[in-house]
Formats: C-alpha cells, structure tokens, sequence
C-alpha cells in the first residue's frame, strides 16, 4: 500500500501501529522525501500480509489518523522459485515459453536474466516464477518442463524447496 503522510515527528509510527494493531504483518516499509509529493508530505511504500477481510478496517483507520491511502495492491502470487534454464533460448522463442506459464492463469514469470555468449553459442537465463500456491508452483514448473524438453532446453533446479 502507498500512503502520504504529514512529514512530522511520529506520522510514521502512527501509521504503522494500526497495521500491527489489527493483525498484519509488516514486511517492508520504504519512505523517501521528493519533489512529487505535496509540500511537507511524505509518501510511504508499505508491504503487509493481512487478512482481506480486515483491509476495509484498515484503511478507515488510517484516513481517520489523517494518512492519505494512495493506493492499495493486492498480491495474489504468494510462492516464487528461481530456475536456470541452458539452451538456445532465443532461437525457440523465449517469447513462448514465458507464454505458456504467464496463460495459466495461476502462476507468472516475474523476472528474467539473460546472458548470451555469442550468436550460435547456447544462453542462460535465471527465470523467476511467481504462483498462488505451492501446487499451483509444481504445475507451472512442470509446463516449464514440458516446453523446455521439446526446445531442447535444459532446466536447473535449486536443492533447496521453495523461496
């Protein structure tokens, strides 16, 4: 959630007591001063996990202690996992692969880093994928499987369970 605070002593802290106060947990908090935001406000990037339920709460609580709720997002891909894939990534069209995951409906690739050695020489790529739960994570690694075994591309695993 982003909110715009009153750029006073102890704004802050009184933002974040209502979040702890109703049940949530704070993950991140990122706060910075810039020319964009009205005079003497502040903005606030604030990552929490809560109950839907208790958001409407929430937010009433915060504009009744005079934060400005900017905007609220919700996240819905709780499970990540990181693969490295090795292969001719571009030449099978990196484009469908991501396709394939990002069509379910129920899982995303979120990041992907590239290194290409040279035109003909074979790429890495780490690919991050985001999914709503862990069985949703074994589907889609398992579509990742299936189109990367047809494009001759092989896929790493990490020995550790899920990020």
């Amino acid at each position: 959630m982003k909110l715009e605070l009153k750029d006073t002593p102890g704004q802050l802290l009184g933002a974040l007591k209502p979040i702890s106060d109703i049940g949530g947990n704070i993950i991140t908090v990122i706060h910075q001063r810039d020319g964009t935001s009205a005079e003497n406000t502040l903005i606030v990037d604030i990552t929490i996990e809560l109950p839907e339920h208790k958001l409407e709460s929430l937010i009433a609580t915060l504009q009744e202690r005079g934060c400005g709720v900017v905007r609220v997002g919700k996240e819905r891909l709780h499970q990540k996992r990181s693969l490295i894939m090795i292969g001719h990534l571009m030449h099978t069209d990196l484009t469908d692969t991501v396709d394939h995951i990002d069509q379910t409906g129920y899982a995303e690739v979120s990041e992907l880093h590239m290194v290409m050695p040279a035109i003909n020489e074979p790429s890495t790529a780490k690919i991050t994928i985001r999914a709503e739960s862990p069985e949703d994570m074994r589907r889609a690694i398992s579509i990742l499987h299936e189109v990367t075994a047809r494009k001759e591309i092989l896929v790493l695993e990490p020995l550790e369970g899920m990020e």
